[in-house]
């Protein structure tokens, strides 16, 4: 896998391939595969079906299916909730024979008390390479399924990688993923040969680094607060070849609902920041809710298009955010452009100024941010809020269509209710989950499908959905894919969003759909399977089994 062919992966000659997470590093996970179409997707139906480990060592499973399959010419890759990656030969269409299951000696522990889920993979060179939950990065040989190099990249108490790498020329880009456990945010560059560290950008400075001045810890009576400061990196980012740029989303500052413990606007959490490939220099960032104390993380993807806004060509970058807007940046310098909100109900803004992209309710001159949702503080009341604290558009896969302008998030809607709880610094343990208060949902959680012109920000198309969404969505010239929590894997018109096909498999679906071709041959292709009981409040999900799998469809 060199590094012209991932450059080059969404060009007609790779077309059937699907070569990293996103499928090409403008993260857009549009494929212009066309057979299967808006008017034969009612016809689709199973083509076979892998069962894929994961669930030990009880049997019970300790994680999520989150990872999205890659297909090189018939060959794909995938990997279980530990890391584990698994090269699955897929060229007969009729049925997926393992061939290797790579061993990166992972302890698989289930009571380390982390968020165990793998979002998938990276081809370079001659190797699959993934980022596992225990701060190590591990690459495997194409051919054999041997360890090729074994490196910890992460050596804090508590840090780990939960999102894919991302192989950019000669580098490996992983991102450190267990803020929330009251660790320090960060993004680093390893040498796709070794391994080797090239350079880190840490997502929460240290005094006397800019961006430090925003927060304010002193003024807490905790002078280390940045130590625990979150703004983690829980998605694999974009990349411009042209400006060797690379863009990320950053979590929120820890802890989540107490801002007294670190006042001030947080930075560099809640943010996109724009960094260079080959240094990891800051080019720039823009952070969307200062001072969060609502979990409004934006990990999720940032989508990269070239658009023309109020008449002028732009190259921008596109975003659903966590707390319900939209927004288009110039990606370039990061300038603010649009937004609209996306989700049906929104209290925590009166809206968002015209001309910086803030909150309007943002003062900078304050430590402490009210917004329009109510006051958040030690022992006030607790406060309503909408979106839910995991959206809106969390960490689930976004997608574009570049034929019409138009994207697509999938995600949650409803409210949550949330307060503060102290927490004596002494008791801050990196690796221990550090949320500052407590939270409850205060309606009940379906989902939806929203779709966005770019161009205007204005909704073009709805679709509402029983269930939250945690699947993410693929788009195909005419059509858009998703999973549902149920079980359902489900078919929408790009255009309307009105269902074309569905089917129930029994499995919960957190990971987003993916497409390949094989001799001319479309399939769809999602994994299945995470933990049961998460049901947000659905009884009629708690009693569904753990069973991790691969499903594939195609119409015959």
């Amino acid at each position: 896998m060199t590094p012209e062919r991932l450059v080059a992966a969404g060009s007609e000659e790779e077309a059937a391939n699907w070569l990293m997470v996103h499928r090409t590093y403008d993260s857009n996970r549009f494929s212009p595969l066309n057979e299967i179409n808006a008017s034969n997707a009612a016809d689709l139906s199973l083509a076979f079906a892998v069962p894929i480990g994961g669930l030990e060592p009880s049997g019970f499973g300790a994680g999520y299916m989150e990872a999205t399959p890659l297909v090189d010419n018939g060959f794909m890759y995938v990997s279980d909730p530990w890391g584990s990656p698994y090269k699955i030969d897929v060229t007969s269409g009729t049925k997926g024979q393992i061939l290797w299951v790579c061993d990166t000696g992972i302890e698989k522990d289930p009571t380390a008390g982390v968020l165990l889920a793998n979002r998938g993979l990276a081809l370079h060179g001659d190797n699959v390479i993934t980022a596992l939950n225990d701060g190590r990065v591990v690459a495997c040989n194409n051919e054999t399924g041997e360890v090729a190099w074994d490196v910890q990249a992460a050596t804090e108490p508590g840090e780990g990688f939960t999102s894919a790498p991302l192989a950019v020329g000669d580098k490996i880009l992983v991102g450190q993923s267990y803020g929330d456990w009251a660790t320090r945010g960060w993004l680093a560059a390893l040498d796709a040969a070794t391994g080797e560290e090239v350079w880190r950008f840490f997502t929460v400075p240290e005094p006397g680094q800019p961006g430090s001045e925003t927060w304010l810890c002193e003024e807490s009576g905790n002078p280390d607060c940045w130590k625990t400061g979150g703004a983690a990196l829980w998605v694999t980012g974009s990349y411009d070849p042209e400006t060797n740029t690379t863009y990320w989303g950053t979590g929120n500052p820890v802890p989540m609902f107490d801002p007294e413990f670190r006042p001030g606007d947080n930075l560099y959490s809640n943010s996109t920041i724009a960094l260079d490939a080959d240094t990891g220099e800051l080019k720039w960032h823009f952070q969307y809710t200062p001072g969060d104390y609502m979990d409004y993380d934006e990990v999720g993807i940032q989508l990269l298009m070239d658009v023309t806004v109020d008449g002028e060509e732009r190259k921008v970058l596109s975003h659903f955010g966590r707390n319900g807007i939209f927004y288009t940046l110039d990606r370039n310098s990061g300038a603010y452009i649009q937004s609209a909100q996306y989700v049906t109900e929104l209290n925590w803004t009166e809206g968002i100024d015209p001309k910086t992209g803030m909150p309007v309710e943002y003062d900078p001159s304050k430590s402490l941010q009210t917004y329009a949702a109510g006051v958040i503080s030690r022992g006030s009341d607790p406060i309503d809020h909408c979106p839910h604290i995991t959206g809106g558009v969390n960490y689930y896969p976004t997608a574009y269509n570049p034929e019409t302008g138009i994207a697509y998030g999938a995600g949650q809607e409803g409210c949550s209710e949330i307060a503060t709880q102290e927490m004596a610094a002494e008791d801050v343990m990196p690796g221990v989950i550090f949320l500052g208060g407590t939270y409850a949902g205060s309606s009940e959680q379906t989902g939806s499908i929203t779709a966005m012109d770019v161009t205007t920000s204005e909704q073009v198309a709805k679709q509402n959905m029983p269930y939250p969404n945690h699947s993410g969505v693929l788009v195909t010239p005419e059509v858009v894919y998703s999973g549902s929590l149920d079980g359902t894997m489900g078919a929408y018109d790009a255009t309307t969003l009105e269902p074309l096909w569905s089917v129930n498999v029994g499995t919960s679906f957190r990971a987003p759909p993916m497409t390949y071709a094989v001799d001319g041959k479309q399939y769809v292709a999602i994994l299945g399977g995470p933990v049961g009981g998460n049901a947000n409040g659905h009884e009629e999900l708690e009693s569904m089994q753990q069973s991790n799998m691969l499903w594939v469809f195609a119409v015959n």
